[in-house]
């Protein structure tokens, strides 16, 4: 039911511009702050109202600021110049005409807006937030749509085994980070490739992983493979494409699998570096499986009890770098395509 006497204030929000070419940059956001807002929900109606605490900066937000076209289409859908830009993120119901969602519950999920104030007429994206005993922020990244990534994409489409060799690049990002763990405590030799000294020694000795190396100082990634993978690898986990990729496929072992969740050193290409290598998984029975977590909805209520458990036994930690407030985002998510972030990258509307 909606809630009684209507409140009528400003609500700052992060909108786009205009449609981004090459490296998105902070001119192609801007803040604004609308004249009114209603935090009351009109009578009939079934949209939720939101006041929002946390806000997530993922990569993929990178292929929405473009347009594209039908014979092209993007998996999520493309924003809008001039509107707000939507994303994940953490947020507090302030009045509800919905049946599944009371004032005063907390909510995370997709669609929700870079503002303050949400007004979400189909709340089909959100889910209510069962632990509030964990910190609110992890539903952006552990116990959110990069953490539920990490685990189909390790699990269902990786299949692994006890012993294998694992291979993650971009590993100290909110997925990556969570994958070497996973494949450490299923028995794995894992190595993790990052862009400064400080996130491989995050890596190795925060994160577990057997080894780590900076790839931007490497002169040859295929020499840097063979150095950390003597035997090959078995799993890569792909988050950055190009010639990483082609690199790890020099170094695959026979019947290897390719889990590729993102390609983010493409995403600010015109036109995207082609794969040289891929004779490579004829020779060498290389599976490569794209995957989209869209599709892996029905996994979250496994991959939340686990994640919990081991998060309270200590087996897993986190790493968030941290913006304060709605008008540091755009810095923020630019800072990602240039490896500013020290794990999972996210925005600070509100705590409460």
């Amino acid at each position: 039911m909606a809630g009684e006497g209507e409140v009528v204030r400003g609500n700052k929000k992060v909108v786009l511009r205009g449609y981004v070419t090459g490296s998105p940059k902070e001119s192609d956001m801007e803040v604004v702050t609308s004249s009114t807002v209603r935090l009351t929900v009109p009578e009939g109606s079934t949209a939720v109202i939101l006041k929002n605490l946390y806000l997530s900066c993922d990569p993929y937000m990178r292929l929405r600021m473009t347009k594209h076209d039908e014979k092209n289409p993007n998996f999520v859908p493309d924003l809008v110049p001039g509107e707000v830009i939507t994303g994940y993120g953490v947020s507090k119901v302030v009045d509800s005409g919905h049946p599944d969602y009371k004032p005063g519950n907390l909510v995370w999920g997709s669609g929700i807006g870079w503002e303050e104030y949400s007004v979400i007429t189909n709340p089909q994206g959100l889910l209510k937030i069962n632990h509030p005993e964990v910190p609110l922020s992890y539903y952006t990244g552990l116990l959110g749509t990069p953490g539920l990534t990490a685990y189909v994409g390790f699990y269902e489409v990786s299949s692994p085994k006890k012993g294998e060799y694992v291979f993650v690049s971009a590993a100290s990002g909110a997925v990556g980070q969570l994958v070497g763990q996973f494949a450490k405590l299923l028995g794995c030799y894992v190595v993790g490739s990052a862009g400064s000294d400080e996130k491989v020694n995050l890596l190795k000795s925060k994160f577990g992983f057997d080894n780590a190396f900076n790839y931007k100082k490497e002169q040859d990634l295929n020499a840097a493979l063979k150095r950390c993978f003597p035997e090959g690898i078995d799993i890569y986990f792909e988050n950055v494409g190009g010639a990483m990729l082609d690199a790890v496929l020099l170094n695959m072992r026979a019947h290897g699998r390719i889990a590729v969740c993102g390609m983010i050193s493409q995403y600010n290409l015109q036109k995207h570096e082609g794969v040289h290598n891929l004779m490579l998984t004829i020779q060498k029975r290389i599976r490569i499986e794209g995957f989209a977590v869209l599709d892996y909805g029905s996994s979250y209520g496994k991959f939340e009890q686990m994640v919990l458990r081991d998060l309270k036994e200590g087996k897993i930690t986190y790493v968030e770098d941290v913006a304060e407030g709605l008008e540091n985002g755009p810095a923020a998510l630019v800072g990602l395509f240039a490896g500013r972030n020290v794990g999972k990258q996210l925005v600070v509307v509100a705590r409460e």
